[in-house]
């Protein structure tokens, strides 16, 4: 059974950075990696004056912009734009479907091909065409979830008309670039499920780098000096904390709805490449892993929020994914108070993309991503598998946490 290492500024070992004013920080972490600038990181945020009771932080743990990712940040009366991030609601989504194994084609690279043409993913660099991690003729399913989302996102250009130039209906049911991805996986019992993971795409980076850079302006205009320009926050009741508020609200609206658009063109891409007749839906998870939300937590009504952390409120289904050779478990939550009802988001990387680049070969990916229909060229070897800490130390870390209902094995991976 796991804990929570709790440190409190009084031990020797955060004898230098101790202040005052700073909460304790709870790790559920024993066995797992935490290098030393995330734990700069989490003693920063420790530090701000208005996190309620303390900072829980889960074992796939990493260096973040601002604030460690692996972060849960309960906050009253502020709110750090940058804790939340740039991919706002970003987050994952799992079906079961009524396939098994054996239903599969023996050569899984259709599977793979037919959803890489219905999904955009990636992105093109550059000018002078379109970007093919865009649609560029909208499909009926997205211009019909983009009429539900268009009038909110109106009446926050109306406020902050920079925004207006953000990609919006274009990037609606699209996968993106970087840890992104979207999988065929099997089960315990050899059962298909469509995994993906993505979030608010163009939109929501746009959002939050937006008020990230306003935070900070509103900061060097109060005079708010801080162990890092990246903590930079909005005081409940001033116009940019109800405008930031708004703005993250629609975004994560988005991210959900992105999701729930790239999983169906997924599911009927691959109807085209699998001979089987099938059901979807059996089984569905979809949560965000990088939000923020008003909860109440030991007599406080509260802004959590979760920076690479999934919501484990009691009986709460979840998703935690390894890597692109490594399992992903869908969790039935615990409830666990001190935690702040959290779990991890997934693995966590233990070392930056180009420490990955640097480290690991071609060869290394092929060899990591053995028995998965996948890309397995110099572009993703950031991604690979070794640049991630061990999902099964990760898990193990979290056992009072969350509880495993499914364990998924990868079979065909999309990457941007």
């Amino acid at each position: 059974m796991s804990e929570a290492r709790t440190y409190d500024f009084l031990s020797e070992a955060f004898d230098a950075a101790r202040t005052a004013k700073a909460v304790p920080v709870k790790m559920w972490t024993r066995g797992v990696p935490v290098d030393a600038s995330s734990m700069q990181q989490l003693l920063n945020t420790a530090g701000m004056p208005f996190i309620h009771k303390w900072l829980a932080v889960m074992p796939d743990v990493h260096y973040g912009k601002g604030s460690t990712i692996g972060s849960v940040i309960p906050t009253v009366g502020a709110i750090i734009p940058a804790a939340v991030g740039v991919d706002i609601g970003c987050g994952m989504m799992a079906v079961r479907t009524s396939l098994v194994a054996s239903d599969l084609p023996d050569t899984l690279a259709p599977v793979r091909s037919a959803i890489e043409q219905a999904v955009p993913h990636g992105r093109t660099v550059g000018r002078g065409g379109r970007d093919k991690g865009a649609w560029g003729d909208l499909p009926e399913a997205t211009a019909s979830a983009w009429a539900g989302l268009d009038a909110g996102f109106a009446a926050i250009v109306a406020k902050h008309p920079k925004l207006a130039r953000a990609n919006t209906a274009s990037h609606l049911g699209t996968l993106g670039t970087g840890n992104h991805f979207l999988e065929v996986c099997l089960d315990e019992a050899d059962r298909v499920w469509f995994v993906l993971h993505s979030g608010s795409r163009g939109v929501g980076n746009a959002i939050g780098s937006y008020f990230i850079e306003l935070a900070k302006a509103d900061m060097r205009r109060w005079y708010i000096n801080l162990p890092d320009q990246d903590l930079a926050y909005f005081p409940e009741g001033t116009t940019h904390f109800d405008d930031y508020v708004e703005a993250v609200e629609w975004a994560q609206t988005y991210a959900m709805m992105n999701r729930q658009v790239m999983m169906q063109n997924a599911i009927d891409a691959a109807r085209s490449a699998i001979a089987t007749p099938f059901e979807a839906h059996l089984e569905a998870v979809n949560c965000h892993h990088n939000y923020v939300a008003r909860e109440h937590h030991y007599g406080k009504d509260v802004l959590v929020t979760r920076k690479g952390a999934v919501r484990a409120a009691e009986g709460v289904m979840g998703i935690i994914p390894g890597s692109m050779g490594a399992r992903t478990f869908i969790v039935r939550d615990r409830g666990n108070a001190e935690s702040f009802c959290s779990c991890s988001h997934g693995a966590g990387r233990v070392m930056s993309r180009t420490e990955a680049r640097r480290r690991f070969t071609v060869a290394d990916h092929v060899a990591a991503t053995e028995g998965v229909e996948c890309r397995k060229d110099e572009d993703v070897i950031d991604e690979t598998p070794k640049a991630y800490k061990d999902i099964d130390a990760v898990m193990a870390a979290q056992a009072d946490l969350v509880e495993i209902v499914h364990t998924l094995r990868q079979v065909v991976c999309v990457k941007g």
